[in-house]
């Protein structure tokens, strides 16, 4: 397991439920390899939010909010259009070769967590970036998308995106639970 999701575990217990995925299929789909951490966090939480606030999106969802191939679809276009219609770009993506990646969302405000991609860069020295999700504001954390969330939980990243965490009993509630029918 990776060290940034072994630390993770340590905030947070995870779930009983999780499965392992089977991430070549969605590497395919995505059109690029995706880095250990996340692969780690997904294979041992599965889909589902920390503190009532992140959302870490997962493939093949059976909601498409959370669905990592559906949400990315939707932020590319999304994102295009704004960019397209004069919304200024990160810093970070002026380089040839340079994009971003959803792999989570923030719930009540829009913002979404990305990967900053580089054609140069493997998945797993990709970096996140933080957009506030209603406006052109981003932030740039040099460290792992596992790392970045541990680190907002535990307190040790700061984001004005997400602002400060309310507490230290940390929680991970898994998809399943909100996507199972009601009675």
């Amino acid at each position: 397991m990776h060290p940034a999701v072994e630390e993770l575990t340590r905030l947070v217990p995870p779930p009983a439920t999780a499965r392992p995925r089977t991430w070549t299929e969605t590497e395919h789909r995505l059109g690029t390899a995706l880095p250990q951490d996340y692969k780690d966090l997904v294979d041992t939480y599965g889909g589902g939010v920390f503190d009532e606030t992140i959302w870490i999106l997962e493939p093949d969802c059976a909601d498409q909010d959370y669905d990592l191939a559906a949400v990315a679809d939707e932020q590319a276009e999304v994102l295009g259009n704004l960019w397209r219609g004069g919304e200024p770009k990160p810093a970070e993506l002026a380089a040839d070769g340079t994009n971003v990646l959803p792999f989570a969302y923030i719930e009540g405000t829009g913002a979404y967590l990305y990967w900053l991609t580089e054609e140069t860069a493997k998945p797993d020295e990709w970096t996140v970036l933080a957009n506030e999700g209603r406006g052109p504001e981003w932030e740039h954390h040099p460290v792992s998308a596992v790392a970045f969330v541990a680190g907002v939980l535990c307190g040790q990243i700061h984001s004005g995106t997400l602002g400060e965490p309310e507490n230290t009993q940390h929680s991970f509630d898994s998809t399943p639970t909100f996507l199972a029918p009601t009675e």
